[in-house]
């Protein structure tokens, strides 16, 4: 037992130089970044790194004194998460994201997007054509306590002071109303997708039927493009939102329901991984929806504005996320 602790402090003497030199390039990384080494520390890091992990096996192995062992362990630790480990700032991930991967996403996923924009347009148009028939079918589509008097006994005189005086509350009432509406469908067509996307597109078909119900009150009174330029100029990029997660859903209940050749679990935790992906999308968009609804709205009164808000973010959004980019995609 005399012998271990020379024998100890010839195995750190003969070792410690290179230990040292590790733990100084480390920590400069730890403190300024790699931009702070030469390349001549660059290239010797990995070097040492080994040599490290070296020591450390002969010293378990031959049961030097504890405290060696515990340096040489939290050494290679922190040496490990710069040979192996992520090297990108919050900065770099936050750009990738903008600049590929949720772009690939909404790509990867534009088959199951189309679905949910075809769902919403059809629960849209049922719905329009049902109050058309029968105004008492509105109240089917629109919750009572919403519509704050924009029913079908309201004047037209009323409907249309509601697009563009403020001092009315109602239908700011209403629109935020549409806007919780309609995040809360987002969040829940994502989370019931794996119910073999039934629930989904449901949900896809209500959201679409409470904008065919709204055009059915206001159109036959000469207001429809008007209703138009009030929704659409937040609406394009609310409803742009709920589809991408309507798609987000549909392709998790899919690859639930049809796996393919890969296995069950493969191929949802992929589903999953595209979904999730594009769902941090969704929220940036709702977001967005949130600042047009609840500043472009009141601010704006020009109808033609309006629109061309609406147009803008509707062909922006697209542009972004189905331009063409190199690079692989996220998934297939």
């Amino acid at each position: 037992m005399a012998g271990q602790p020379l024998k100890s402090q010839r195995f750190r003497t003969e070792r410690e130089a290179d230990w040292a030199r590790l733990d100084d390039h480390v920590r400069k990384v730890e403190r300024s970044g790699p931009g702070s080494l030469s390349d001549a520390e660059l290239l010797s890091i990995p070097v040492l790194y080994r040599a490290a992990l070296s020591s450390l096996s002969v010293a378990r192995a031959t049961s030097l004194d504890h405290e060696l062992i515990a340096y040489l362990e939290s050494l290679c630790a922190r040496a490990y998460f710069f040979v192996y480990g992520s090297r990108s700032t919050l900065a770099d991930r936050a750009g990738r994201f903008f600049r590929a991967d949720w772009p690939a996403a909404a790509r990867a996923l534009w088959r199951e997007t189309m679905a949910a924009w075809l769902l919403m347009a059809l629960g849209a148009i049922v719905a329009y054509a049902l109050v058309r028939q029968d105004s008492d079918w509105f109240y089917a589509f629109i919750p009572s306590q919403m519509a704050g008097g924009r029913d079908p006994s309201a004047t037209t005189a009323f409907l249309h002071s509601t697009l563009y005086d403020d001092r009315r509350q109602g239908l700011s009432v209403f629109a935020t109303f549409l806007f919780t509406h309609n995040a809360q469908i987002a969040l829940i067509a994502f989370a019931l997708g794996f119910a073999f996307c039934i629930p989904t597109a449901f949900l896809m078909i209500v959201n679409g039927a409470m904008v065919g119900a709204m055009f059915a009150l206001y159109a036959p009174r000469g207001l429809g493009w008007r209703l138009g330029g009030w929704l659409f100029i937040h609406g394009t990029t609310e409803l742009y939102a709920v589809a991408l997660a309507g798609a987000a859903g549909f392709r998790i209940g899919w690859a639930l329901a049809f796996p393919g050749a890969s296995a069950r679990i493969d191929a949802v935790g992929k589903a999953g991984r595209q979904a999730a992906m594009l769902m941090f999308g969704v929220v940036l968009m709702l977001s967005v929806a949130g600042l047009l609804e609840g500043l472009g709205r009141q601010l704006i009164q020009s109808d033609l504005i309006r629109y061309a808000i609406a147009g803008f973010m509707a062909s922006g959004w697209t542009a972004y996320l189905y331009w063409p980019r190199r690079g692989p995609s996220v998934g297939g």
